[in-house]
């Protein structure tokens, strides 16, 4: 699958990869909304992978628009919303909401360029409106799927509950077995009555920094070939 990105700028790395193969595992099918979508990566792949109905969201007009082109590019349809999503306004219901969203603490040295600094710290998108937006945007049994700072698992959890998403499984990524995890991947049902699943931790290097074989699985299944543009 080929993809414009910008020249300079947020651009998409491992962690959307590792998270679109966490999605393929439940296969979605159905209507799916790609929140913070950027160029579109997640959702892209996932449309082409599954049947499904795609919406995108992003608050930054340029991302959008590269999400856009690269649809028409792939040959796949998409409905989008140029928008916060804290404040989407829409009667549509989900039955996959997916995101890589903006979650770096706002306390943390922060990129003084615009464009990165939204697409990168959670100030824009605060775990609380996050999630409770999520709440009034799935279908009664829709699944929530994203990935965010492992450091704040416990605010993610809290807030899932509070709105009666239920976390059904929950997998960390380590870039080495023995180093601490900095992003957590978590699948979570609305209004499921299921106890949480902690799965095995994804591993992406082994000692020597190969990629071990599941890493080097999703991006092989991703197949993605990137085109550094500006339009």
């Amino acid at each position: 699958m080929f993809l414009y990105q910008p020249t300079s700028g947020y651009c998409y790395n491992s962690d959307s990869i590792f998270l679109y193969h966490f999605i393929s595992s439940f296969k979605p099918k159905g209507s799916l909304l790609d929140v913070g979508c950027g160029v579109g990566i997640i959702s892209l792949l996932l449309s082409r992978d599954f049947n499904l109905n795609t919406t995108i969201i992003d608050k930054q007009e340029m991302m959008l628009n590269y999400a856009i082109h690269n649809y028409k590019l792939n040959v796949l349809e998409v409905k989008s919303y140029l928008e916060d999503y804290a404040q989407l306004k829409t009667d549509e219901r989900f039955d996959y909401i997916v995101s890589n969203p903006p979650f770096y603490d706002e306390k943390v040295q922060q990129s003084q360029e615009t464009h990165l600094n939204i697409s990168r710290y959670a100030q824009h998108l605060p775990i609380e409106d996050f999630i409770h937006t999520t709440k009034s945007l799935l279908k009664p049994r829709g699944w929530f799927i994203f990935c965010y700072d492992a450091k704040q698992i416990d605010i993610l959890l809290y807030h899932l509950r509070l709105n009666g998403i239920n976390p059904e499984k929950i997998r960390f990524v380590h870039s080495k077995m023995d180093r601490e995890s900095k992003l957590v991947m978590i699948a979570a049902r609305n209004n499921s009555k299921s106890m949480t699943a902690i799965l095995p931790p994804f591993v992406v290097f082994d000692e020597k920094g190969i990629y071990l074989d599941e890493a080097e699985e999703a991006f092989k299944k991703a197949n993605t070939y990137s085109i550094k543009g500006d339009f």
